[in-house]
């Protein structure tokens, strides 16, 4: 589900690599990883779920991958 809070374009590679490493790897929630975000690019969402959500979204669309299957969920 699109929340809007995220621009896609906006995601670069690396930013992408890094947003899949805390949720996939590091298994951060939604919320962390929207805390672990604001917190490394000054974002003013916090730890706002439905950001973190949209930020894992837009970052496996730019790796190519499905945002609602395995490794992401």
């Amino acid at each position: 589900m699109a929340h809007n809070t995220v621009d896609p374009a906006t995601i670069t590679p690396d930013m992408a690599a890094q947003i899949r490493t805390w949720r996939c790897d590091e298994e951060y929630t939604w919320r962390a990883v929207a805390q672990a975000a604001s917190h490394l690019w000054g974002s003013e969402w916090g730890s706002n779920q439905l950001y973190g959500e949209d930020l894992c979204v837009a970052a496996a669309k730019v790796l190519g991958e499905n945002p609602y299957e395995e490794p992401w969920n």
